[in-house]
């Protein structure tokens, strides 16, 4: 009887791991503010000609809107393009 307890409770602990295991992990966007200072830092250093600097900057406005008002998942993605824009 001991043995078919102590079964279902081990059992049941590696279900619980397998299925704790399976669940997708979300995690939270980046905080705009260090997104935004990592962006300016590669502008800054980027050679961009004016087509890419003028998308780079019309991205950077739409983030600094966004993250203004506490969108950081917006802000972070409009960075994220300009950082692709950049090479980075």
């Amino acid at each position: 009887m001991k043995t078919i307890i102590a079964a279902i409770i081990v059992n049941t602990c590696i279900l619980v791991g397998l299925v704790a295991v399976a669940l997708p992990v979300r995690a939270a966007p980046m905080p705009c503010e260090d997104m935004l200072k990592d962006m300016r830092s590669t502008k800054a250093a980027a050679k961009l000609g004016a087509d890419d600097k003028a998308k780079v900057d019309a991205l950077e406005a739409k983030a600094v809107e966004r993250c203004n008002a506490d969108d950081d998942a917006r802000s972070d993605k409009f960075l994220a393009e300009a950082m692709k824009i950049m090479g980075k």
